[in-house]
């Protein structure tokens, strides 16, 4: 009896991994679309000239008074891509997906505990001249930070 419920359970965990995979729902999020007039071969040929008109005494439109807006909805109109007034998981993620191709460095989508420490790992690997993966105080006394300028007065 326990190996038919047993069964039955893995049975239903593959077809529902299968059917996660299948939607694409474990599909990487590339982030933007490439904007270089190259990556567009018909937005690279030259434009048409605009057309001119004897436009006489005649007025245009006002333009738009620009409205001050606060810092938080800037930070919020960053995130929101498609501009309906709402912030997606997608949305959230994209921002952040250079910075995680940037700390993935063997660019499997995975990222390790040594991968996401790196500026640590590399600052280890560099103090520890006898590579014996332990650092001695005099190697430890190589990885202090450096003090910065202190900055100039423009009085």
């Amino acid at each position: 009896m326990n190996r038919i419920v047993l069964g039955a359970l893995a049975a239903l965990l593959f077809v529902s991994a299968g059917l996660f995979w299948w939607q694409g729902r474990a599909e990487i999020d590339a982030g933007q679309p490439p904007s270089a007039p190259e990556d567009f071969p018909a937005a690279a040929s030259a434009p048409a000239p605009l057309p001119s008109a004897d436009v006489g005494g005649k007025l245009g439109p006002a333009p738009p008074e620009a409205t001050a807006i606060t810092r938080e909805q800037r930070r919020f109109w960053r995130y929101d891509r498609d501009r309906d007034g709402r912030i997606t998981r997608n949305e959230m993620l994209s921002v952040r997906t250079p910075g995680f191709r940037k700390l993935d460095r063997d660019g499997n989508n995975l990222l390790t505990f040594e991968e996401w420490a790196g500026a640590t790992v590399d600052k280890f690997d560099g103090a520890d001249r006898d590579r014996n993966r332990e650092l001695s105080p005099a190697e430890f006394a190589t990885t202090k930070p450096k003090k910065s300028a202190a900055p100039k007065c423009r009085c």
